[in-house]
């Protein structure tokens, strides 16, 4: 895939502003000339941890640990890559995207991807005004109204009516431009055995996917008659759309399951309408399609913890395992809400209102819960043999739980429905373990998911540095606060024998070489990103002197100069008094710097 080109890049760079970006996920406030601090959008906390650097357009958290620029900061908040990050602030700020030079043939597929992409994009505004304009669509409409949908929300997720008549979109969409091979590509029209081509859809319901920048490509139709057959109808796959690959919305609830650090998987397009009304914008669909590995990476990408809100009938329950089954292994959190028999949710909006469905939403319940009351509701527990089932469709299930509460509450709930003590049945699932029974898909959480107010897309982890490390940090810290000075300090240096961490390495070669320039480019080293970006909001805050970058070299010094004591010290080298001499005039050195330090920095008498 052809890259964007550098100045694209520093277009959108240029174009965005930081605090506006990070202000529509936190709140900010100012603590500086260029900085701002704020509660962290990547996990809970109750004091600011926060920082943002509004012209180096850098955030990190001193909390968490995580940092970077303005395009990490759509890439965790919005669950996308570095690409659609870039593609989405080009969208926003209205910014022109330019590729590098392609292959010609790659060139040629990008073009006629464009142009599907518009063909699309253009049916699917003309389903629109079909639906709210014709008097075709009078029953659409009646239908989407009566399932206790807005007009407001429908319109936002572009739903629309394909008309009854065989040939429409195929000739408009002729009239525009479009080629019979564009149409049969796009998925809008098919050709019968005698090879006469028609639109694809007709007389139904039409409810867009959408790529992660909103793109139509492809529709998912509710046939409105009892005779039209099959009731759901797809795109048929081809250069756009892939079925199986995406999930229904993704595009409109990213945003809100990235902060809430959950998605919420329904199976029609109408349940996930009805709960982004109720106020839960993190709904997505399926698609009318069982879950697929791709689906399963597109959920992992919005959040690290899916509630299954899938109908509560026998196929609900059984896509649910299913999806467990898809999902094993990966770090995915499942859990469950709990649907009443024969609903689902766009019915329990329109009987109780958005409450209804909020409150079941909070009561969902962990995927192993759900997996040991399905299994004890499927056998007759007053027949031994029955009994034996269970135990041993539950032995794998309780295999994946380590000590803890949750598995002293399920053993008891387990072995009160089976009629004896909890450690008798602990003793059946031992039993059953050592005679060998084979193990399945285990439908455990595959980690513990983050705190239910903590945003996120996966945050870093915070790192710990060991005192060279924070002395590395600090002297890096001055030299970007004072760039010329720091520069030249840098240039004195032995990168490779003074720093111990290896980031702090690739960190100061960068400097040493760009320091003072508009723009520090980590290329595509994420860890220098976050790096660079702490560093930079460091030096933000910090009190820049020529005293306090001389201190912080010396200090610098000093700890290698402890590092090769040390090792003479195990060589029995000749150099230790040396180096023990040099390591006391370095001590003093520290001392006159750090005073001068303090008399620079102090408050000016009146």
């Amino acid at each position: 895939m052809a890259r964007y080109t550098n100045e694209s890049i520093e277009r959108v760079r240029d174009a965005v502003d930081m605090v506006d970006l990070v202000q529509a996920k936190t709140d900010l406030r100012k603590s500086g000339s260029a900085s701002f601090t704020g509660l962290c959008p990547f996990h809970d906390e109750r004091s600011p941890s926060f920082s943002v650097d509004a012209l180096k357009k850098v955030f990190h958290c001193f909390g968490c640990g995580e940092g970077g620029d303005l395009f990490r900061f759509v890439e965790l908040t919005e669950g996308v890559s570095f690409r659609e990050s870039l593609e989405l602030l080009g969208d926003r700020y209205s910014v022109t995207l330019e590729l590098d030079e392609e292959d010609p043939h790659a060139a040629q597929r990008r073009q006629q991807r464009e142009r599907l992409l518009e063909l699309l994009e253009r049916t699917a505004a003309f389903y629109v005004r079909m639906l709210w304009e014709s008097d075709e669509a009078r029953d659409a409409r009646e239908y989407l109204a009566e399932r206790g949908l807005q007009e407001s929300y429908l319109r936002e997720f572009r739903v629309g009516y394909a008309p009854s008549d065989w040939g429409r979109v195929m000739t408009g969409s002729r009239q525009a431009g479009f080629s019979e091979r564009e149409l049969l590509d796009a998925g809008l029209i098919q050709r019968s055995q005698k090879g006469q081509t028609y639109d694809r859809f007709r007389r139904r319901i039409m409810f867009p996917l959408g790529d992660v920048r909103g793109r139509v490509l492809g529709f998912g139709a509710r046939a409105l008659g009892a005779d039209q057959k099959p009731k759901y109808l797809n795109s048929a796959d081809g250069p756009v759309y892939h079925k199986g690959r995406h999930v229904f919305a993704a595009d409109l609830a990213r945003a809100a399951a990235a902060k809430s650090g959950e998605a919420i998987l329904c199976e029609g397009y109408t349940d996930v309408i009805a709960l982004h009304q109720a106020g839960l914008r993190n709904a997505v669909g399926l698609m009318g399609t069982a879950l697929t590995e791709d689906q399963v990476g597109e959920l992992a990408r919005l959040a690290p913890r899916v509630l299954l809100a899938l109908d509560a009938d026998s196929a609900g329950q059984g896509a649910m395992l299913r999806a467990a089954q898809v999902a094993a292994g990966r770090r995915l959190e499942l859990r469950v809400v709990p649907l009443p028999p024969g609903s689902d949710p766009a019915d329990i909006v329109a009987a109780g209102g958005g409450e209804a469905v909020r409150d079941l939403v909070a009561k969902s319940m962990p995927f192993v819960r759900f997996r040991v009351e399905r299994s004890l509701s499927l056998e007759d527990l007053t027949d031994p043999e029955a009994k034996d089932r269970v135990v041993e469709a539950l032995r794998p299930v309780f295999a994946t739980l380590g000590a803890g509460a949750l598995r002293d509450d399920l053993l008891e709930l387990a072995a009160g429905r089976l009629g004896v003590v909890p450690t008798k049945f602990a003793e059946w699932l031992a039993a059953s373990q050592r005679a060998g029974a084979s193990p399945t898909v285990s439908a455990a959480p595959a980690r513990q998911s983050a705190s239910p107010g903590a945003a996120t897309a996966p945050a870093a982890q915070r790192t710990i540095l060991d005192p060279a490390g924070r002395i590395e940090r600090q002297f890096l810290v001055q030299c970007l606060a004072l760039p010329a000075e720091g520069r030249e300090k840098l240039g004195t240096i032995d990168v490779d024998q003074d720093f111990t961490a290896a980031v702090h390495r690739r960190a100061a070669r960068l400097l040493r070489d760009h320091l003072g320039e508009e723009r520090l480019d980590a290329g595509d080293d994420e860890e220098l990103h976050g790096t660079l970006a702490e560093l930079q909001v460091r030096a933000g805050h910090a009190r820049g002197s020529r005293a306090a970058l001389e201190a912080e070299h010396l200090r610098l010094q000093l700890t290698r100069v402890e590092r090769d004591i040390n090792t003479a010290k195990r060589a029995g080298g000749s150099e230790l008094v040396r180096l023990v001499e040099l390591r006391e005039s370095l001590r003093g050195a520290v001392e006159r710097e750090v005073e001068k330090t303090l008399i620079e920095t102090r408050p000016a008498e009146d």
